[in-house]
């Protein structure tokens, strides 16, 4: 009976799941696009009940509530019932909501319960509405993604599937409350799904049209925020650098005060369900003095981007935002990330405008707003593009890249880790964010193969066997069994030695019904490490085709690990062009 190696090498390992996961994507985009209205329906209905008394649904602003001093009490009872219920509910519902996915897809095979579901937005929009400075997206990317999570535990897929349709859910939310398909499919790329196959970018992609697609229908239709400047000049070169500089700045101080308040409420001797509400007291007096940095604050954003902010109210405010989010966030309650960080970057951009040149002034607003988030998130496609998205400026598409690309090389260089990866390190979850070709993938069999290798005849006697192959002289633990045409029967090893019967059974009779498993010269060396790890087995035989099983060599664990050989010298080994010697 014999074993087939894995298929042949291909351009993409895509098979019939694929249709599956992508007739799922459809539904689970449409339910992405609901979980965001709801979403959103919260936020405003906890925000008319905590600031001004009323059941409604009605759009409306915190910071037009008349509750004077009062006001500061307001985010401290949203964080108590927040505190309450991560503590009796789940705690996966503290924090915002991105790490939480990563970690969920990277170290927790993409399994999310309905807890999770249920709660996030419950408790995102009780944050939010009671003046929490942060954005909906977060809460939503962990909110769709545990739809998806749930669909695919309901139907029974495995870990690779369901991470598919997890990602699915997280974009199809966000893109729905941004109205940006093609960010959220490179937020996937960049910061969810870790690969870039058909098995996940076609269903991710097919989500996300159909949730923007959907989503005028029950959402506002549109740019979130609409705008448009003019070209920029060749001055602009110097200007988007310097920009993407002080961006980065930016988003690695934000990085590291946001842990070091986290830390610092890690050293209070009381119980983290309260914590949020000791985060909550700062929300209070900041919105107090601002009352405009309550809440989401798109209106703010939008004010930054068009120019109708003067530079020390826009500073005013900013600060009090920026201090206000970092230590709400550290103190671990539920919230995002992007909106106030769009909106302290186009602050930046506000302060910039003046002595940047090459643009117009509502560029750099723009621009800063993206390369901060590419410093945050450490994904610089995606903020590009995002910015791109929510104002529809397509002047502006090469500045954004260029502030994008700086921002990100800087904090690279700045920071271990990004604000979405931090917090899985501080847990013991390293991630690994650069992407590449495996190179056991780009590996053939044959190039790592032992060729020359010792066989012993199928009609050797067993005591021959013993005495010559398995001997005290021996070298190796296990040899190809092969009959007079040259035919591999098998693997032998010692222990199928130390089954055998009788000593007069020669070896082919010892391998006689047993599964043949082998590689074939061109299989990749990928594929064959996971069947050899799925197998158990440390070598297996090369032949020549599956029809004549003609042996060629053998490959081991070892050989496999030349591969790693073969990187390093890539990386490290430094050489001259033309030919020349190593240097």
């Amino acid at each position: 009976m014999t074993f087939p190696a894995p298929p042949a090498a291909r351009d993409y390992a895509a098979d019939s799941r694929l249709a599956l996961l992508a007739l799922l994507a459809i539904p689970i985009g449409a339910l992405g696009v609901a979980a965001a209205w709801l979403l959103l329906t919260l936020i405003r209905f906890f925000t008319n009940l905590f600031f001004f008394q009323t059941l409604s649904i009605a759009p409306t602003s915190p910071a037009d509530h008349h509750l004077g001093l009062a006001v500061i009490l307001v985010p401290v009872v949203g964080a108590l019932i927040v505190g309450l219920m991560a503590r009796f509910g789940s705690d996966k519902i503290r924090g915002h909501g991105i790490p939480e996915a990563i970690e969920a897809i990277l170290f927790g095979k993409s399994l999310m319960s309905p807890k999770v579901a249920v709660l996030k937005p419950l408790s995102s929009g009780i944050v939010i509405g009671s003046g929490g400075p942060f954005g909906a997206e977060g809460p939503i990317i962990m909110t769709g993604g545990a739809i998806g999570s749930l669909i695919a535990q309901l139907l029974h897929l495995s870990a690779s599937e369901r991470k598919t349709l997890l990602v699915c859910g997280a974009t199809a939310g966000m893109t729905a409350v941004f109205g940006t398909p093609v960010a959220a499919v490179l937020l996937a790329v960049e910061l969810l799904l870790f690969e870039l196959r058909p098995r996940s970018l076609l269903p991710v992609a097919l989500a996300c049209a159909t949730s923007g697609f959907l989503r005028p229908l029950v959402l506002e239709s549109g740019r979130l925020f609409p705008l448009h400047t003019e070209p920029a000049g060749l001055a602009a070169l110097g200007s988007c650098v310097v920009a993407g500089l002080l961006a980065a700045l930016l988003a690695a101080g934000l990085s590291r005060a946001l842990y070091a308040v986290e830390d610092g409420f890690h050293r209070l001797p009381v119980h983290w369900m309260w914590w949020p509400a000791l985060g909550a007291v700062a929300i209070g007096i900041g919105g107090w003095l601002q009352p405009r940095a309550l809440g989401v604050g798109y209106d703010v954003i939008g004010d930054l981007l068009n120019g109708r902010l003067l530079i020390g109210a826009a500073l005013a405010l900013l600060t009090a935002k920026a201090v206000m989010w970092v230590l709400a966030l550290g103190s671990g309650t539920s919230g995002g990330v992007l909106a106030p960080v769009l909106m302290m970057g186009a602050g930046l951009g506000t302060v910039l405008a003046p002595w940047l040149p090459g643009g117009s002034p509502g560029l750099w607003p723009l621009v800063c707003m993206a390369a901060v988030l590419a410093g945050v998130l450490g994904a610089p496609l995606t903020a590009a593009v995002f910015a791109f998205g929510l104002t529809g400026d397509g002047d502006a598409l090469l500045p954004l890249l260029l502030a994008c690309a700086v921002s990100h090389g800087v904090t690279v260089l700045l920071m271990d880790r990004s604000i979405m990866t931090e917090r899985l390190s501080r847990r013991g979850r390293h991630v690994y964010r650069e992407y590449g070709v495996d190179p056991l993938e780009r590996t053939p069999v044959e190039t790592v193969m032992t060729r020359n290798v010792q066989t012993i005849p199928a009609d050797a006697p067993l005591a021959r066997v013993v005495h010559e192959w398995f001997g005290p002289a021996q070298q190796h633990r296990a040899f190809a069994v092969v009959d007079a045409q040259g035919v591999c029967l098998g693997m032998l090893d010692r222990e199928r030695l130390n089954d055998m019967g009788g000593e007069t059974r020669t070896a082919g009779d010892l391998l006689q019904g047993s599964i043949v498993r082998f590689a074939l010269p061109h299989h990749t060396c990928r594929a064959l490490s996971q069947q050899m790890a799925a197998w158990g087995l440390e070598r297996l035989p090369v032949v020549q085709d599956e029809q004549t099983r003609r042996l060629v060599g053998i490959v081991s664990r070892s050989d496999l690990v030349k591969v790693a050989q073969s990187l390093h010298d890539e990386e490290a080994v430094r050489e001259r062009v033309m030919g020349w010697k190593r240097s």
